[in-house]
């Protein structure tokens, strides 16, 4: 395939067929195109965009170049919910046993840590044994047999787009909305999904920080979806400070435990109850939002989400004992408060720094060969808005070491903002609604 003459016209801005689209996508996961002539077509469209024809049809050859997940009639309504990242961001191991529990299946296929937001696979595999390799016959087998399943992308969903993830991650072309939004929803529509909720993270520690870019990818993705039988809502949620307290592999997957005890930060809790809520809404369980809500608050309440968790972990070869015992998960050496510098109100907790130094502490990658230390990370005790003396601790640094310490320390100095009267307010926790209706504001 001729690559040079679709690059020229890209750079241009003019549109390639949705022919040429297919071809190219195909070549390029079969090592035809090489990844210096795919990047600059990458880089053709983070500046020029795609046309909606063209959007659909990179979709649609993506999620085309690998095996779909196939469902028996036995298996109940399948639902999903994807999230574009934050910090603290922990809610799909909170939400998938919580609607398994309920009566939906959720064949969720999740991600690692990318730049300064987790992954929910790196924060699983803190659990000792936790599978997240599955093959998509034992995924579908797990689905079916139990209501869940929390896998990796394999080498069987989607491979044009896994492929091209990681150039456009070397290549400064992730944040290209075009192309977030047909590298999720190829992976998503390729899970046999009855319905999806997403979930569009904004302030500054997300990957789309404006809210008009987060409303512009919502509205994107939820019409590929609606387009393809595929019913997709979307929220807008706050990420310009962490959600819950604790931000860390292994502290993150503590405080999912603890939230399925309904014993978790209110701000996670609330999070995982609406995006649940829509979850029920978009297979037609529960069209009515109050009996939706008391449903899962149910659910929660009588300890079958947690349940379900422990089955979660089992069936994936982790061990099902610590969802009783948190002890055994990965725990740091060092351990030590940062305090307040001075008396006052908290008026930020910027993520972004935080998250960038958990990754440099050693809880993520700076090179997709590095390993992640599952212990480390920071607990964040007051958010924006709380009132805080001198001396009294603001967040708990988890470190290996002296060093680790220290980058935790030099961190929160920079993210940490105190000041002497009662801040503007952050940004509403859950913000915006999208459907194939309109965008509906809800605060």
């Amino acid at each position: 395939m001729i690559v040079i003459p679709l690059i020229e016209r890209k750079r241009d801005g003019k549109r390639l067929t949705e022919t040429e689209w297919h071809e190219l996508v195909a070549a390029y996961a079969r090592g035809a195109v090489p990844d210096y002539q795919m990047a600059a077509l990458m880089m053709a469209v983070r500046l020029n965009g795609l046309e909606p024809a063209e959007l659909t049809a990179l979709t649609d050859a993506m999620c085309e170049s690998g095996t779909q997940l196939r469902f028996g009639p036995d298996v109940p309504p399948r639902v999903d919910k994807h999230s574009t990242g934050g910090v603290g961001d922990k809610v799909s191991i909170v939400l998938a046993p919580l609607m398994a529990a309920a009566g939906v299946a959720v064949p969720m296929v999740s991600g690692r840590g990318l730049a300064h937001t987790g992954g929910t696979l790196d924060k699983l595999q803190s659990i000792r044994g936790f599978r997240v390799d599955l093959s998509l016959e034992e995924a579908v087998a797990q689905v079916g047999r139990i209501g869940a399943a929390l896998i990796g992308q394999t080498a069987e969903i989607a491979p044009a787009d896994r492929k091209l993830y990681a150039l456009r991650d070397a290549t400064a072309t992730v944040d290209a909305i075009a192309l977030m939004a047909a590298s999720i929803m190829s992976k998503k529509l390729a899970e046999g999904l009855n319905g999806l909720v997403l979930d569009i993270k904004r302030g500054s520690g997300a990957f789309l920080p404006d809210l008009d870019d987060g409303l512009e990818l919502a509205r994107i993705m939820v019409r590929l979806g609606a387009d393809r039988g595929c019913l997709t809502v979307a929220l807008l949620t706050a990420m310009d400070r962490p959600l819950g307290h604790a931000c860390g592999n292994a502290i993150e997957v503590a405080e999912s435990i603890a939230a399925l005890r309904n014993e978790g930060p209110a701000d996670l809790l609330e999070v995982v109850y609406r995006l649940g809520v829509e979850m029920l809404h978009v297979v037609g369980i529960e069209p009515d939002r109050q009996r939706a809500r008391a449903t899962l608050e149910a659910t929660m309440a009588t300890g079958r989400a947690l349940n379900k968790f422990r089955e979660i972990v089992a069936a994936q070869g982790g061990d099902p004992r610590v969802v009783d015992d948190v002890s055994l998960l990965p725990r740091a050496p060092v351990v030590k408060d940062y305090a307040a510098t001075r008396s006052g109100y908290v008026a930020g907790v910027e993520p972004r720094r935080l998250g960038q130094a958990i990754v440099t502490m050693g809880g993520g990658r700076q090179r997709m060969e590095d390993a992640v230390d599952p212990a480390v990370g920071l607990v964040v005790h007051r958010k924006p808005g709380d009132r805080v003396e001198r001396g009294e601790p603001v967040v708990t640094i988890h470190a290996r070491d002296a060093d680790g310490l220290a980058e935790g320390q030099r961190a929160l100095g920079e993210a940490v903002q105190i000041v002497p009267e009662m801040p503007d307010s952050a940004l509403p926790l859950i913000s915006h609604r999208v459907t194939v209706d309109g965008v509906e504001e809800l605060a």
